[in-house]
């Protein structure tokens, strides 16, 4: 690779495709190569902190008139918990099912497929982890104001209670726009929270479901009894995985690799 195009991808400006593959690709490699203890802890962190999401959408329900352009406004709030996650650097499963999977995409074989399996295994037992701790806080202290668990509860059942089929088709515009996101970063210099805002919000506001988020409002049923077990695995979490995967990975990640595959040199 040229030297002006390594420095292109340290600067992360101006970048052709190319080159944003590679920025990414290097930040997976680099994910891949992380302890496992660095990439649980700092998946539960991202668990606990998604569930801001489901906290700034309760606030905005609670406390905006209801009207017809309430629910615009209040998914804002659901972009709260992205913001923290992906601008503190921290571990989310959707976005390692393209940040990891372009590494293993352009050199693959057993020992990063592996890997990666393990990676996101870990990922998403932390996030899910996180997850519930964050919602048996939500629902067994008082550190949530009393007055915002209806609308909690409320946005739970929502995000909880489509069918299965129905479910997996929401996730997979989740899984695009979430890796949408990460392809962009590297070109969004001093907008990246912007980007974040905008795209997360449209995952709220499309109705779309995003496993991790959603993760925290199945727990917070879940722990209080308000959700059984097996419509919570089969009926929620197994489907919004499958579809957060095929969107982030299968779909866009293929794309993104399709377009720049014959540009990459053979390694």
């Amino acid at each position: 690779m040229a030297k002006q195009e390594k420095l292109a991808i340290e600067r992360a400006e101006n970048l052709s495709p190319k080159m944003i593959f590679e920025v990414i690709r290097r930040d997976g490699q680099e994910e891949l190569e992380r302890p496992n203890l660095s990439l649980m802890w700092s998946g539960v962190a991202a668990g606990i902190m998604i569930s801001l999401s489901v906290l700034g959408e309760a606030i905005f329900r609670t406390h905006l008139p209801d009207t017809g352009w309430r629910f615009l406004v209040e998914n804002i709030g659901y972009s709260l918990g992205f913001l923290v996650v992906i601008l503190g650097r921290m571990q989310l499963f959707t976005e390692n099912t393209i940040t990891t999977v372009l590494p293993v995409m352009q050199k693959p074989n057993r020992e990063m497929f592996s890997r990666m399996a393990l990676l996101w295994a870990i990922v998403l037992f932390a996030n899910v982890v996180g997850a519930f701790a964050a919602a048996a806080l939500f629902a067994f202290t008082s550190a949530i104001p009393a007055e915002l668990l209806p609308a909690i509860e409320e946005l739970s059942r929502h995000a909880t209670g489509f069918e299965p089929a129905e479910a997996f088709q929401r996730a997979i515009p989740a899984g695009v726009l979430v890796a949408a996101i990460v392809w962009m970063l590297p070109e969004s210099e001093g907008f990246g929270f912007f980007v974040i805002l905008t795209f997360t919000w449209l995952i709220a506001a499309g109705d779309f479901t995003h496993v991790v988020a959603g993760s925290v409002e199945m727990a917070f049923l879940l722990v209080q009894g308000l959700l059984p077990p097996h419509d919570a695995i089969f009926g929620f979490f197994l489907p919004v995985l499958a579809g957060n995967i095929l969107g982030g990975t299968a779909i866009f990640a293929l794309l993104a690799f399709g377009q720049v595959r014959r540009e990459l040199p053979d390694e």
